[in-house]
């Protein structure tokens, strides 16, 4: 199911009760009645779309094409979510799995196996807790100086900064499953199982939310990041003056909300369209920024009462804008 800002809030969790951590990370408190999720986002003030994309992106699997939902996410709110993940599973997830597995354990002296497995589990926390702490510090840093408009050269790309971040995603994976393993096969004691059984299932749980956590990162997160790059590193080289103009001409379009004349940019917008190209796509093939080409599209909906792409088809064809031959249909 592809979620929209109208639909019922409440409609999220009775579909996948994972997204209840998903709506607790925004920030978003339950009690929500019958409230949309815009609705919802707007009173905890989350940015909807943001929400939404993260909402989709886990509810399927993350199978939705990233470059697509990455145009609409804002970075800060989705880094925000990203730190109080963090947060969730420093804080409270492990240290609440260790006090269960302590209790499903055997941890007198006499029994070592149990001692070791606690231990492995302790390693493995820690683990969990460098790699998130390399993020708050190396890439969260980095970011945040992208948000401020600012590339320092003693910085390295996000690109490379990400790149032993990933690594460090599939070594948590290796961990998890080596500590799974061991519980499994070789803790013999028939004092406690179902307690050891439940402890195991928290951590299957763990894993299967910490696995989500990473491919968001991996993926949704570096697109929206690395478009940010783009178009920083575009602004410092090329200047502000560029941008400037593309913004306030869009902006100056937006504010004549009488006028239903389409501008010379935002048919040529139109015509980029039609031919199957994505916003970054867009910005770059007109030197402008990607959120200028929303600025534009936005116009272009409100001057047209068009939304989507095949009805931007139609009118550019009608209008002659482009010629048949030119559409990707």
């Amino acid at each position: 199911m592809h979620f929209t800002e109208s639909a019922h809030m409440s409609d999220l969790i009775h579909d996948d009760y994972r997204l209840l951590q998903v709506i607790s990370r925004f920030g978003v408190s339950l009690g929500f009645g019958d409230k949309s999720i815009s609705e919802a986002c707007s009173a905890s003030k989350v940015d909807t779309a943001t929400f939404l994309a993260v909402v989709n992106f886990i509810q399927s699997e993350g199978r939705l094409p990233v470059e697509e939902l990455a145009e609409e996410v804002s970075v800060a709110e989705l880094m925000r979510y990203l730190q109080r993940s963090h947060s969730y599973f420093i804080d409270f997830r492990l240290p609440a799995i260790r006090r269960k597995l302590i209790e499903a354990i055997d941890c007198s002296a006499r029994n070592q196996i149990a001692f070791l497995i606690l231990k492995f589990y302790d390693e493995y926390a820690a683990e969990v807790q460098r790699h998130m702490d390399y993020e708050n510090t190396h890439i969260h840093t980095y970011v945040q100086l992208l948000l401020e408009g600012r590339v320092p050269n003693r910085h390295a790309s996000y690109s490379e900064l990400a790149h032993q971040h990933h690594d460090n995603h599939a070594s948590l994976s290796k961990s998890s499953n080596e500590l799974k393993s061991i519980i499994i096969k070789y803790y013999a004691s028939d004092s406690d199982t179902q307690r050891l059984a439940d402890t195991l299932m928290d951590i299957y749980i763990m894993e299967e939310d910490l696995f989500s956590h990473c491919h968001l990162e991996d993926t949704l997160f570096a697109e929206a990041v690395h478009n940010l790059e783009n178009e920083v590193r575009c602004k410092l080289r090329q200047g502000n003056t560029a941008t400037k103009g593309e913004a306030a001409a869009a902006a100056t379009d937006n504010s004549n909300d009488t006028s239903s004349e389409l501008s010379e940019r935002e048919k040529e917008v139109i015509c980029h369209v039609v031919r199957g190209l994505s916003n970054k796509e867009i910005a770059e093939r007109m030197f402008i920024s990607a959120n200028t080409v929303m600025t534009h599209r936005r116009n272009i909906a409100r001057k047209t009462q068009i939304h989507s792409p095949a009805g931007l088809t139609i009118y550019a064809i009608v209008n002659g804008l482009i010629n048949l031959d030119e559409v990707k249909l």
